[in-house]
């Protein structure tokens, strides 16, 4: 359980702030609004931000404690990657497409922030909307929905201009003066840090600490540790100074447990193994992840499938000649074609090249596309050639390589034993893995009683 607090000014007796919902501002104020910044072209950790921790992927993990939060009341993730797009929006996130302009390694979030808030203003109260701010980052996978309302309030109800998560830090921090650079060292403590006796010019020095006296912990102030995990302004001063720093800022305590920035692969595996500690009840068992309903004739007026691994079991057999052989479920079978005599419009769409998919086809009597590279324009041109909205089209995808398909259609959907990233993405999870009845389970769940009729 996460302790936030500001440990700035207080809140004042006997208030307390709460989001009307979702879809409105907050009572008596603008909109709170969570942005989300997650480019997708990560150097340390590629695909940092779809990366899975305690199997929900990392953006994901950041829109459900947005989602939670008791105060903000519209959440937003601005990238310019399709995967991410999509795994934000099966998360329940708004998405904001970022300018190539402003999705590079030099690129400042503040200037994605500021951007995902005027696009989000555009599209639903107009300039000026937006009360609150925040800067939320998905690579701190153990933010909580407190540590969010407590950065929140701390505006709202305690006067600041902006606050950011702190945690309490005890150590001693060193630097080296040979690598420091020189205006670094000239701003060293000179009393005794380095310095103090003749031949230290070079060596360590203390930055936060004397070198020379060591006091107990109890007597030294209480230092505190910028988290990176949350950030809140007010928006109008935002605006202005274009930073997330200006006036009072207020520090908002959270457990030291809980800190911990995704910048290498260490940091990524250190994160999994965490994760069965601090989350404690899965995100499935505590209900605020999955999707709140299952899809059915009314949301949807195309399916689209995936070949290995949705229909199969992502095996292949290979015989003495080099020849390929999958192994497909009857029951799929039996679902697909309830669905064409339902009068769907279906097609088999796959990167897969081998004559089997053909074959498979031509069985069901579905329309197939395969040996595609570009699933996504693929499905897009399939989509305006049969007049169909994407967002009314139900996509079943396995692997990483179906996100940018995830990110066109309305309904997601993974098949159980799918990529984590990819289940992350999903709208909503099969309970059967590809090539044991999978999309049959997804037929019975369209068609409901006319499947057995």
């Amino acid at each position: 359980m996460s302790t936030s607090e500001p440990a700035g000014r207080a809140s004042a007796p006997g208030t307390s702030t709460t989001a009307e919902g979702r879809d409105g501002e907050r009572a008596g104020g603008g909109r709170v609004l969570a942005v989300i910044p997650a480019r997708g072209g990560s150097k340390g950790v590629p695909a940092k931000n779809l990366a899975a921790v305690g199997g929900v992927p990392l953006v994901a993990r950041a829109v459900r404690e947005c989602r939670a939060s008791r105060l903000v009341t519209d959440v937003v993730v601005s990238t310019d990657d399709p995967g991410i797009a999509a795994a934000a929006r099966g998360a329940g996130a708004d998405v904001i497409q970022r300018p190539t302009a402003i999705a590079g390694d030099t690129a400042t979030s503040e200037a994605a922030v500021l951007h995902a808030m005027d696009a989000h203003e555009a599209g639903h109260d107009g300039p000026g909307s937006t009360q609150v701010v925040l800067l939320v980052q998905c690579t701190s996978p153990f933010i909580t929905r407190e540590d969010i309302d407590g950065v929140v309030g701390a505006i709202l109800d305690g006067g600041a201009d902006t606050a950011l998560t702190v945690a309490p830090f005890h150590g001693f921090v060193w630097r080296d003066a040979d690598e420091a650079g020189e205006a670094e060292a000239q701003a060293a403590p000179a009393d005794g840090a380095r310095g103090a006796v003749a031949g230290e010019a070079s060596g360590g020095f203390g930055v936060n600490h004397d070198k020379s006296f060591r006091p107990r912990r109890q007597d030294r102030p209480q230092d505190l540790l910028e988290t990176g995990a949350a950030y809140g302004m007010r928006a109008d001063g935002f605006r202005v100074h274009k930073h997330r720093f200006f006036g009072h800022t207020a520090l908002v305590r959270t457990d030291a447990a809980r800190v911990l920035e995704i910048d290498d692969p260490h940091d990524l595996e250190r994160a999994r193994a965490l994760a069965p500690l601090l989350d404690g009840p899965g995100p499935k068992a505590r209900g605020d992840y999955l999707p709140t309903h299952l899809p059915t004739r009314d949301d949807i007026d195309a399916v689209v499938i995936d070949f290995d691994g949705t229909q199969t079991d992502d095996r292949v057999l290979i015989d003495s000649e080099g020849r390929e052989l999958v192994a497909v479920h009857r029951g799929d079978g039996l679902g697909i074609a309830a669905m064409r005599r339902a009068g769907i419009p279906l097609l088999i769409l796959s990167t897969e090249q081998n004559p089997v998919v053909a074959a498979r086809a031509r069985k069901l009597r579905v329309p197939v596309l395969h040996g595609i590279d570009r699933k996504d324009l693929a499905l897009k041109q399939w989509c305006e050639e049969q007049g169909i909205a994407p967002e009314r089209v139900l996509y079943v995808g396995n692997d990483v390589n179906d996100l940018p398909c995830f990110g066109l259609v309305g309904w997601p959907v993974a098949v159980a034993g799918a990529h984590d990233v990819v289940r992350g993405a999903a709208r909503a999870v099969t309970s059967t893995p590809g090539g044991d009845g999978a999309i049959r389970e997804i037929a019975s769940w369209i068609l409901g009683k006319e499947l057995s009729s």
